[in-house]
């Protein structure tokens, strides 16, 4: 009676393997290695046949291939003593004791250094200062001149930064919010929208406006985040507010992932650089005014001459009434 191969199939796999441009030994010696520590025990001819077919193999493919094996024998309590000793595996007895490691000796005792003051940097950082609203303005710009891409990248990025973030909404006006919100898109109401954003996030019409007609979508992603808006809620406001982003299935499904993917904390940073670059744009309106602006302002003119002759200084003449001197 013949004994069934413990791999079926191999001798055929081993000749197709040795045709130009075909090489599966790496894949036959794993799987069949997986196929061996499946079974917790194994008969005779099995351990016979695993040890004929492995042996073929271990010398006839890549280290990596080798050390993946190794590894997966090195733990198999019943792996064949011919196998081990071709991977240089050492045995090991069930009553033999892990050497212990040698204990870390404690470094002498040293006065402790006096602590290094902070830089100015690092004041910042450690206090979650707010950022300055100069700071603020370049990070709006430069995120609303992004393309999608870089935009993805900053809103993630935002996530571990030092910089403080805007509190969050209180959860009854954003449920208020998001409820006016989602009714006015279904509506394709964006006039009603965008007040009802600007009024919900404290933000002037203006950003508002360009939160909201931005043609990305990721603005208006960040702001929804920022209320806390439900993600099929967004989906349902993509859908219905702009026929530019309803129609677009790829559009929804950009947008509905990077909403998935993106934290609150970075919309609430995103929403705090808004806010910052706004009070930049109303310090610049209503800069104060300088001892000498006006002096700087100045248009030059070209130097007038004076008269030789100063009033009060040439002795007055006196008529009379018919005209002739006195």
């Amino acid at each position: 009676m013949t004994t069934t191969p413990l791999f079926p199939g191999f001798d055929g796999l081993m000749t197709l393997s040795r045709r130009e441009g075909v090489d599966i030994r790496p894949t036959l010696l794993r799987v069949l290695t997986d196929l061996y520590v499946q079974a917790s025990t194994h008969s005779a001819d099995e351990a016979r046949q695993f040890v004929e077919l492995a042996t073929r193999l271990i010398d006839q493919v890549d280290d990596a291939t080798r050390a993946a094996v190794r590894a997966r024998l090195a733990i198999y309590p019943t792996t064949p003593a011919a196998i081990m000793r071709k991977l240089n595996l050492k045995p090991g007895h069930p009553d033999q004791r892990v050497p212990l490691a040698e204990e870390i000796l404690s470094p002498p005792h040293e006065e402790a250094a006096p602590p290094r003051p902070l830089t100015e940097a690092e004041t910042r950082m450690a206090a979650n200062l707010s950022m300055q609203p100069t700071d603020a303005a370049q990070i709006h710009d430069l995120f609303f001149r992004a393309n999608t891409s870089e935009r993805v990248s900053i809103l993630h990025s935002l996530a571990d930064t030092p910089l403080k973030a805007s509190p969050k909404i209180p959860e009854r006006r954003a449920a208020r919010a998001i409820e006016t919100l989602e009714m006015a898109a279904f509506a394709a109401d964006i006039e009603n929208f965008t007040l009802e954003l600007g009024e919900s996030l404290i933000l002037p019409a203006r950003l508002a406006a360009q939160v909201v007609d931005d043609p990305g979508g990721e603005p208006l992603a960040c702001a929804m985040r920022a209320l806390g808006m439900p993600g099929p809620v967004f989906e349902r406001v993509l859908l219905f507010l702009k026929p530019e982003f309803g129609s677009s299935v790829n559009t929804v499904y950009r947008l509905s992932r990077l909403y998935d993917r993106l934290s609150e904390r970075s919309a609430l940073v995103m929403l705090a650089v808004w806010r910052g670059s706004t009070m930049a744009v109303t310090r610049a309106k209503y800069r104060p005014g300088l001892y000498d602006d006006e002096r700087q302002r100045a248009r030059t003119t070209a130097a007038q001459t004076r008269p030789a002759v100063q009033p009060g200084t040439a002795p007055s003449v006196r008529t009379g009434t018919d005209g002739s001197s006195r």
